[in-house]
């Protein structure tokens, strides 16, 4: 019993010795110890990550232009067609009964126009008689009219005579009745000569009037031979044609099926031209649109190969966007070979765009751009967000560049309070210029956050950005001003053709403010000011700054009273 008395007494003796020197221990174990990435050469993929649909190059729509009931269907599903071949055809009954009664009133059209030439002719024959028997009446009126005058000169004479004595009655008397007989032939001639006339004026209206029915029975013709046309072309219509080359992909119509196409063209067929040059229609976001450019890159994969990467090129990035749940949204078209038609319209691609590739670069660690001591002030655009390129600074020419971080959060207040942690190195800001700087910085945040919608917000924080500028060059000196002029000017936005209004920027003022933490003589962070390039969500390309190769730069601190307190156990008393 008095053994186990003392063995339990040296125990508790132990353990209570142990305790002590934890607590007393505490001050070396709870110093916090960093974590470090050396600072390295090698390459920078940097690329935009999307998701598109795989389209046809060229996918045409073959329609109905009659309404009609589907009688055969002579192509289905992924069936190579040709251009011109017969992919369904209608019911052609009605548009067969209708072309035949055409046909016929076109025959009676022309069966019409025949009479009139007929007719025509008839007239054309009476008109040349009647003229020759014009001409025979006339040679007669001038004969008897001839004679007239000699009878008329006979009795002048017998008269002449018969006041001398000459003469006998009788020949007087026979004289007078040859002139008077004369003389009611020329009379009678003159009338035949004017019913001559008559007759021909008549037949020569005739002859209008069938010149005039040989017109329209012309028109009729044209008419009858129009709808005849007409008819065929519908007769055409009702085979449903492939108008090129290429392959079925979808089949919209069923055997016995009724379509109406009263007000537009029904959907039969969707034929893809060419499925060995295929599309794929990225949706990028409008932050990712200014970094692709056409001829980049782009590799991809689709659900039905996982394992397998296809590659493509970018051709365009349509200038029209289109806005889904609030983001601004951009198609790019990517041209990819299908040459072993793998691909199929409509699969979904997970793609990844190549912006950026520079093969031996200094590089950082993104790591080692976010940390930063506890209570320090995160400068502007410093961190590269974990899935994209470098931090663009936010705002135009004219609003100012500043930006929080992406993904950092914190609001315009924040922004402006970064970007005055970083002017306040750049130009030198004495306190008083500081102090005046946060004060308009709290101003602005305050008053976007009054807004009440997004869009209110929008525009009052443009307004405020600008007063924030204006108001903050007020307070600086001349040579500070024209510091902070070009450092903006270095950080405005770059557009999709080259660097700003200015030209390019110089080496020193190119990519976005950075900043990383190495350890000094005593162990403690000390910040370095870098500018960032490309980054590609885990390094980023290092364009200036005080740092080489090997150099160890902090990514994060392990607290060791942490680590003990997970392996062990304290009392507590």
């Amino acid at each position: 019993m008095r053994k186990a008395f003392l063995i339990v007494l040296v125990l508790l003796g132990g353990l209570g010795a142990w305790a002590f020197a934890s607590r007393t221990g505490g001050d070396v174990a709870d110093a916090a110890r960093y974590r470090t990435d050396n600072v390295s050469r090698g390459p920078i993929i940097a690329t935009v990550s999307a998701t598109g649909t795989v389209l046809a190059t060229t996918t045409v729509i073959v329609g109905s232009q009659l309404s009609g009931q589907v009688v055969e269907i002579l192509a289905d599903h992924n069936d190579e067609v040709k251009a011109g071949q017969v992919l369904a055809r209608l019911n052609r009954d009605t548009l067969m009964a209708r072309r035949d009664g055409s046909v016929a009133d076109l025959r009676q059209a022309r069966a019409a126009r025949q009479l009139n030439d007929a007719q025509a002719e008839k007239t054309r024959a009476d008109l040349q008689r009647l003229s020759a028997v014009l001409r025979d009446v006339q040679a007669q009126s001038e004969r008897a009219q001839t004679l007239l005058r000699d009878a008329e000169a006979t009795f002048e004479r017998q008269s002449s005579l018969k006041d001398r004595g000459i003469a006998t009655d009788v020949a007087l008397q026979n004289a007078t009745t040859q002139r008077d007989a004369l003389r009611s032939a020329a009379i009678s001639a003159e009338a035949q000569v004017a019913s001559s006339r008559a007759q021909i004026a008549s037949l020569e209206a005739d002859l209008k009037v069938v010149e005039a029915q040989k017109a329209s029975s012309d028109a009729q013709i044209a008419k009858a031979e129009a709808l005849v046309r007409q008819i065929e072309v519908d007769l055409a219509n009702s085979e449903i044609r492939s108008p090129v080359d290429g392959v079925v992909v979808q089949r919209n119509v069923e055997l016995g099926q009724t379509v109406a196409a009263s007000l537009q063209a029904p959907t039969l067929f969707l034929v893809a031209q060419n499925l060995k040059t295929i599309e794929v229609n990225i949706n990028l976001d409008e932050t990712d649109v200014g970094r692709v450019k056409p001829g980049q890159t782009v590799e991809f994969s689709v659900n039905a190969y996982p394992a397998r990467t296809f590659t493509g090129t970018v051709r365009l990035v349509r200038l029209g966007s289109q806005t889904v749940q609030n983001v601004v949204i951009y198609t790019t078209i990517v041209t990819v070979k299908n040459d072993d038609l793998a691909l199929l319209p409509g699969m979904t691609a997970n793609a990844r765009i190549f912006t950026e590739r520079k093969p031996d670069v200094l590089r950082v660690s993104n790591a080692a751009l976010r940390w930063q001591p506890a209570g320090a002030q995160r400068p502007a655009a410093v961190a590269p967000g974990e899935g994209g390129g470098a931090v663009a600074p936010a705002g135009d020419d004219a609003a100012g560049p500043f930006s929080a971080p992406s993904g950092g959060g914190g609001g315009p207040g924040r922004q402006a309070a970064a970007l005055l942690e970083s002017l306040k190195t750049e130009l030198g800001l004495d306190d008083k210029q500081f102090a005046e700087g946060q004060k308009l910085g709290r101003a602005m945040g305050e008053a976007i956050q009054r807004a009440s919608s997004p869009e209110e917000r929008r525009e009052v924080a443009r307004t405020e950005r600008q007063r924030f500028v204006r108001e903050l060059e007020a307070i600086l000196t001349p040579d500070q001003r024209e510091k902070y002029r070009a450092f903006r000017e270095a950080r405005a936005p770059r557009g999709p053709n080259g660097p700003g209004r200015n030209g390019p920027p110089r080496a020193a003022e190119a990519g976005v403010p950075g900043r990383v933490h190495v350890l000094d003589a005593q162990g403690n962070p000390k910040p370095v000011n870098l500018r960032i390039g490309a980054t590609d969500g885990t390094w980023s390309e290092v364009l200036s700054g005080e740092i080489k190769p090997g150099d160890a730069v902090v990514n994060g601190v392990v607290n060791t009273q942490r680590s003990r307190a997970s392996t062990g156990f304290r009392f507590g008393f």
